[in-house]
């Protein structure tokens, strides 16, 4: 425990403020857009990716009703990503980052970006009062393993990188491996628990797995 609150020091830049997340995830909008966010995105940045971000946002209804495709990051465009934060229960702070960038990618095409690191398949063994939670990185990352019997508040950090996970925390590793296990123990017996992955990378690109449920036997 003492292990995690100095690594949770370490990354107290990342991690600010709480807020909970009531829908993370809602239904995807029709006419889901082929492309993929490589990075995040804020007021003043322009590209094609930005185009993107524009095209899609101006696909769902009450989102972005200027529906200008510009390339560029300006106040409308910021408007209209609050709204799409706030119609999928995310903070409205108005700038693409790594819970909304997630989001956005799964919506447009099931897709991760290609700048965080890739998380794989989950594998999950569920016991009494203790579970195992397991799965590889593309690349060599630190990680953590967000856990409690609430749903998981989470929000971004408003000017900076980093997601602030509410919950207990484990720390799976703190130096930068592809294979990661979270051993957890003692839980409660036949008791549901929420639960979030995070991961960070030598270069600051950070991903999470979107909240994930288990439950324990009895």
């Amino acid at each position: 425990m003492a292990n995690n609150k100095r690594f949770s020091k370490v990354l107290s830049g990342l991690f600010m403020g709480t807020a909970l997340v009531a829908a993370l995830l809602l239904v995807s909008p029709g006419g889901a857009s082929a492309a993929t966010l490589n990075r995040q995105l804020q007021l003043g940045m322009s590209g094609s990716d930005v185009s993107a971000l524009q095209a899609f946002l101006a696909g769902i209804p009450g989102v972005y009703p200027q529906g200008l495709v510009t390339g560029y990051f300006g106040p409308l465009t910021k408007a209209a990503v609050i709204n799409f934060q706030i119609r999928n229960g995310l903070p409205g702070v108005g700038r693409v980052g790594p819970l909304t960038l997630a989001v956005l990618n799964v919506q447009m095409n099931g897709n991760v970006t290609s700048e965080a690191p890739v998380i794989g398949a989950l594998s999950i063994d569920v016991g009494r009062t203790t579970t195992s939670i397991s799965w590889n990185t593309r690349n060599n990352t630190s990680a953590i393993l967000y856990y409690d019997t609430n749903p998981i508040a989470m929000v971004e950090a408003s000017a900076t990188r980093g997601v602030s996970v509410g919950g207990s925390s484990l720390l799976v590793n703190n130096d930068l491996r592809a294979s990661h296990t979270a051993n957890l123990s003692g839980l409660d017996s036949n008791t549901t628990y929420y639960y979030v992955v995070y991961v960070r990378d030598a270069f600051g690109n950070e991903n999470i797995r979107l909240p994930g449920t288990f439950r324990t036997t009895n």
